[in-house]
């Protein structure tokens, strides 16, 4: 018995790694993509449940100061917040709402006029491409430099037509148009690259037919190509859309701590960057950023339903 214990042990044990290989080899694409799925997961989850947890407690003063477990209590301080959290969340929606409204109709147009093969399509491309190459940063402080009211490149245009100086950056009311336009002036070419890359996949027969039916151009535009793109165009919403509720670099180039003097750029991000590093209410702007999480997580949902609608 001695002599045939360890035989029966090596064969159990050259069992078990047939069956080991046999079920590595069955699910090797999870496990090859295993080390980086655990490292983003714990990337996105640690930071996440981190902000969570402060959310819940008092935090302020210095991250390393003790601090006490007070539930909801910050929530209820920032949802009861009508003179700057909810007018936050007002820009914060109307700012998305409106520069993705003017990027996804600027790129439509604009993605038509270079589908078709054209004599210099290459340059204008590049040329339209440029505004991604700047950072946020410099692009905010380029065009604070355009709008500033005393020395800005706009006012003076508008000199020589006979229009007074606008206060663009300074004005409560224009501030944020201005930065507005600052978003859409960088990232219409983002958007026309996505469109851009739905049309030329799109198949000519729809179109033709729809041509030797009789249709016009906006016809076919409206019943053709465009019930097509959607799916492309939702994609274009989503990615575009989630940039734009989390814009804060533009932001705070141009108009600095607290969105302006009378706040009228201060967006969420705006808001929460400044209950942090002005104020030092860590818990507070923690609860801001959950809050925020929340919205751009039941927007995007929203679409997602929508794309599913569309695509069925």
């Amino acid at each position: 018995m001695s002599v045939l214990t360890p035989a029966r042990t090596s064969g159990r044990t050259a069992s078990a790694q047939e069956n080991f290989s046999a079920w590595a080899n069955r699910h090797r694409k999870w496990l090859f993509a295993a080390p980086a799925m655990i490292f983003v997961g714990v990337l996105i989850i640690f930071p996440l449940a981190w902000t969570l947890y402060l959310s819940l407690t008092d935090s302020q003063g210095s991250v390393r100061a003790a601090s006490d477990f007070v539930g909801l209590e910050n929530y209820l301080t920032v949802l009861t917040d009508t003179e700057r959290f909810w007018p936050a969340v007002g820009r914060t929606l109307s700012f998305t709402f409106v520069a993705l409204a003017c990027e996804i109709i600027l790129g439509m147009g604009i993605a038509l006029l270079l589908w078709r093969p054209f004599r210099g399509e290459k340059w204008v491309r590049v040329a339209i491409l440029l505004p991604l190459v700047a950072t946020p940063v410099a692009v905010g402080m380029m065009w604070r430099l355009i709008f500033d009211p005393n020395i800005g490149f706009a006012n003076q245009v508008l000199g020589l037509v006979g229009i007074p100086p606008q206060p663009w950056l300074s004005g409560q009311d224009s501030a944020l148009p201005t930065t507005i336009f600052m978003d859409v002036w960088q990232w219409t070419p983002m958007v026309v690259l996505i469109l851009l890359a739905g049309l030329t996949s799109l198949s000519d027969e729809p179109d033709e037919a729809a041509r030797m039916d009789g249709a016009s151009a906006v016809q076919r535009f409206f019943y053709v190509t465009l019930p097509l793109m959607m799916p492309t165009v939702i994609v274009a919403i989503l990615l575009r859309g989630i940039d734009a509720l989390k814009t804060f670099d533009i932001l705070y180039a141009t108009k600095g701590k607290g969105g302006g003097s009378f706040h009228e750029v201060e967006t969420l991000n705006v808001y929460a960057y400044g209950l942090s590093f002005d104020y030092n209410q860590y818990g507070l702007s923690s609860a801001v950023l959950i809050l925020f999480f929340m919205i751009i997580i039941g927007s995007m949902w929203l679409l997602t339903m929508r794309k599913k609608a569309v695509s069925k």
